[in-house]
């Protein structure tokens, strides 16, 4: 199948956020609903200090024999925990609704697995934070900033609890891409019934203008409900304002383009832009 929604599922607690939403998108889209769950069972441990110098070699082939036992049942465990929480998820899918959500469990690394099935995705869906990070402090680690780099499909990345969106924003540039994604917008049913909002941070000029009169004329002539803005100020800090003064559900916007706003999703102010939002946020390609 080509156009799936993919939820990537770990042991994070933003898994049930990933599930809950992937149920939503998949019901909205009509597509299967896929529940991934990669298993990485790299380790530095084997192998990775040379004791040659220090022990005899009876003694160093015993050892290594002992840590591939090690990594043997570590990769054991992995698995069974990752069917535990597929199952987990498979279980909670049904219950939101899903009709037939199909689970896979693979090897590898998350970043080369999901760039290797993006060709089966309609949309990836992900947590803000993975089994490894530190939401505590927000950290994201280096996954999801690789897998947005490296996707060529749209990215819904998602907080921990599930809400409906009822209100998206659209942050826009009047680049290529962001065109591409009011285009998007007009015609997904993943927006059918949701009210846009679109904001161009920067000047009040004419160009601006006309921009965003193009955008909200090519929503409303697909029957959507739209508003739109201007308002000068750094980017991340206006779009988080806007998001809390209309009760935005859910930032829509473009990995890149040719103002500001690509900055935020190439380069160091990726990561804090992810970490510091609130609500969930659909990356387009």
């Amino acid at each position: 199948m080509t156009d799936q929604v993919m939820a990537a599922i770990d042991g994070s607690s933003f898994s049930e956020g990933v599930c809950d939403y992937a149920v939503w998108a998949s019901q909205a889209l009509a597509s299967p609903l896929n529940l991934l769950h990669v298993v990485d069972n790299h380790s530095p441990v084997t192998g990775s200090k040379d004791f040659s110098g220090n022990l005899h070699l009876g003694d160093r082939e015993r050892l290594l024999e002992e840590l591939s036992a090690v990594d043997e049942q570590r990769a054991k465990v992995n698995r069974e925990l990752g069917q535990q929480m597929l199952a987990s998820a498979k279980a909670r899918a049904i219950d939101g609704g899903a009709a037939e959500p199909v689970t896979r469990q693979l090897n590898g690394t998350l970043v080369d697995t999901l760039v290797g099935l993006e060709q089966e995705m309609r949309l990836l869906v992900i947590g803000k934070c993975g089994a490894a990070g530190h939401s505590a402090s927000g950290h994201l680690g280096a996954n999801l900033e690789q897998v947005v780099r490296e996707m060529h499909r749209p990215i819904l990345m998602v907080p921990k609890t599930y809400q409906r969106p009822e209100k998206i924003l659209m942050a826009f540039d009047g680049s290529k891409t962001a065109r591409k994604g009011i285009e998007m917008l007009a015609k997904s049913p993943l927006f059918n019934g949701i009210a846009c909002h679109i904001l161009i941070v920067g000047a009040d000029t004419a160009e601006n203008r006309a921009q965003l009169t193009w955008a909200q004329a090519t929503l409303r002539d697909a029957g959507r409900e739209a508003q739109g803005a201007i308002r000068p100020g750094e980017v991340n800090k206006t779009l988080q304002g806007y998001e809390k003064e209309h009760g935005i559900d859910l930032l829509v916007m473009g990995a890149y383009g040719h103002s500001r706003l690509r900055h935020l999703l190439i380069g160091s102010t990726t990561t804090a832009m992810l970490r510091g939002s609130r609500i969930p946020i659909l990356i387009l390609r």
